[in-house]
C-alpha cells in the first residue's frame, strides 16, 4: 500500500507522541480504543495505518496532543471510554457535486433499465440548480453535509458546475464557502447549454468573466476533461487560466474513455486527477512519478454499471491513491465513505488496510493537507468512533451503520 512513507505522497509524517508534561489536565482522552488508525508509520505496528491496539487519543482544543497505549495515557480531567471500539481518523471526503438542486430519478432508473451514461445528463440538473433560490441550494447542501456527517466524513471538498453562467457559478461557490475552505471552480463540467454551438465562446467565458467572479471564492479549479465536455486543449487552457489566478488544478480525468486528462493533470501539478477508470500504462506510470493523487470514485461505477477502475494496478506501480464518494445526483448519489470503501476492498482489488488509508489520509493527500486524514500530535482532532473492534469491518460488515460517534475539531458532533 502507498502510504505516507512514500516518496511521491504529499503527507508528511507527524511527529512522535507527546511527553506527558506537555498534555493539559483539561483536556479530554478517548481511551479503552481497540484498534486505533493513526495513519503514521512511525507509530504502533508500522505500517502504513500506524495501528496501536488498546490505545488512547488525548485532544486539546481542536487539535491531537498524544497518542498512544491507553495504559500510558496522561492524565486529564475529562475522560471518554471507548469500550472496545476501533477510532479512525475522520473520512476525507476530496471530491463531491454539493450545490445543487433537483433530482434524476428518472435518468438513474433507465440507466439501470439498460441506457447508456454519457456527460450530457448534467444539463437537467443545471436547468434545476439556475431555478432554485440561494436558500434551496444551501438547505440542500447542508441536508448532505450533516448525512455526510453522520457517516463519519468530517473535511469535504464541493464544486460549482451546475449553474454554467457567472452569477450561477459565482452563488454556488458563495454558498460551499460557507461551509468549507475546500471549494472548487467547476465552471468547465460541461459546456453551457446557451453555448452549445460555439463551445469556444463558454471557454472564453469559463477562462474570462466567469473566473474573475469565481476566483475569490475557490481554492481549486477543476475541468472535465472527457468526450462530450472538453478536449485536452481546451482543459489546458481552463486550468492554466485557473493557476494564474491564484487556484490549483484538479482534472476529471479518463472517466469514460481513454484520453489526455491524466497526463494533462501531471503536467500541470494538479492535486489530482479524478476518476482514472480507462489509463494506459503510460499514465499509471506518470501518476506513480509525480504528486498527483489517483482519486478513485466507485460510487460512479456503482450507480452506471461502468468498469470499474484497477486500483490495484496503481497501488503496485506506487501512485497514491484517494477514495471519495463523488456525491451528485446524476452518476453517484451516495454520501457513505464507508459504502464507498466496501466497494473499492470487493470490486477495485484494495485490501481494507488500502481502502481506509485512502479514504482518510489519501483525501487528505488529494488536497494537500496534512493537517486532516491522521491522528497524531498537531492534526485536528478528527475522528470517527466505530461499533466494532476493527477498521476492517467497513468493508467486512457493507451496509451496517458503524459510525457510533464522530468527533470534528475537538468537539463530538455525532
Amino acid at each position: 500500500m502507498n502510504g505516507p512513507a512514500a516518496t511521491n505522497s504529499p503527507v508528511a509524517s507527524s511527529a512522535p507522541t507527546s511527553a506527558k508534561s506537555t498534555v493539559a489536565t483539561a483536556a479530554t482522552a478517548i481511551v479503552n480504543i481497540a484498534s486505533l488508525v493513526t495513519n503514521d508509520p512511525s507509530l504502533g505496528d508500522g505500517t502504513p495505518l500506524g495501528l496501536i491496539q488498546d490505545a488512547a487519543v488525548v485532544i486539546e482544543g481542536d487539535r491531537v496532543v498524544w497518542v498512544g497505549e491507553s495504559r500510558k495515557a496522561p492524565a486529564t480531567d475529562n475522560r471518554v471510554d471507548a469500550a472496545g471500539r476501533a477510532v479512525i481518523p475522520g473520512f476525507v471526503d476530496s471530491h463531491s457535486h454539493l450545490v445543487f438542486a433537483g433530482d434524476r430519478t428518472a435518468e438513474f432508473n433507465a440507466r439501470m433499465s439498460g441506457q447508456a451514461y454519457a456527460a450530457g445528463g448534467i444539463r437537467t440538473t443545471v436547468a434545476a440548480t439556475r431555478a432554485a433560490s440561494d436558500a434551496d441550494l444551501e438547505r440542500n447542501l447542508t441536508r448532505y453535509l450533516a448525512e455526510a456527517l453522520r457517516q463519519g466524513t468530517t473535511t469535504f471538498e464541493t464544486k460549482s458546475g451546475y449553474g454554467l453562467t457567472v452569477e450561477d457559478e459565482a452563488r454556488a461557490l458563495r454558498i460551499a464557502a460557507a461551509h468549507t475552505d475546500e471549494v472548487t471552480y467547476l465552471g468547465a463540467h460541461i459546456v453551457s447549454p446557451d453555448y452549445a454551438d460555439d463551445p469556444a465562446a463558454y471557454v472564453a467565458l469559463v477562462t474570462g468573466e466567469m473566473l474573475d467572479a469565481c476566483a475569490p471564492h475557490a481554492r481549486w479549479v477543476d475541468v472535465f476533461c472527457e468526450k462530450g465536455a472538453f478536449d485536452g486543449d481546451q482543459a489546458r487552457a481552463i486550468l492554466t487560466a485557473g493557476k494564474a489566478k491564484g487556484l490549483h488544478p484538479r482534472v476529471h480525468a479518463n472517466q469514460l474513455s481513454y484520453g489526455p486528462g491524466v497526463q494533462l493533470a501531471v503536467e500541470l501539478d494538479a492535486a489530482s486527477a479524478d476518476h482514472c477508470t480507462h489509463l494506459t500504462d503510460a499514465d499509471v506510470d506518470a501518476l506513480a512519478q509525480s504528486a498527483t493523487v489517483a482519486t478513485l470514485l466507485p460510487g460512479a461505477e456503482f450507480s452506471t454499471r461502468a468498469e470499474w477502475p484497477d486500483a490495484r494496478l496503481l497501488l503496485d506501480a506506487g501512485a497514491t491513491v484517494a477514495l471519495s464518494t463523488d456525491c451528485n445526483p446524476g452518476s453517484s448519489f451516495t454520501s457513505s465513505v464507508p459504502f464507498c470503501i466496501a466497494l473499492a476492498v470487493r470490486d477495485m482489488r484494495m485490501t481494507p488496510d488500502e481502502a481506509v488509508w485512502s479514504a482518510t489520509a489519501g483525501g487528505a493527500a488529494a488536497l494537500r493537507r496534512t493537517d486532516v486524514g491522521r491522528l497524531t500530535p498537531g492534526a485536528y482532532a478528527d475522528l470517527a468512533v466505530l461499533d466494532a473492534p476493527s477498521h476492517v469491518h467497513l468493508a467486512y460488515r457493507p451496509g451496517v451503520p458503524l459510525v457510533e460517534q464522530v468527533w470534528r475539531r475537538g468537539v463530538r458532533a455525532v
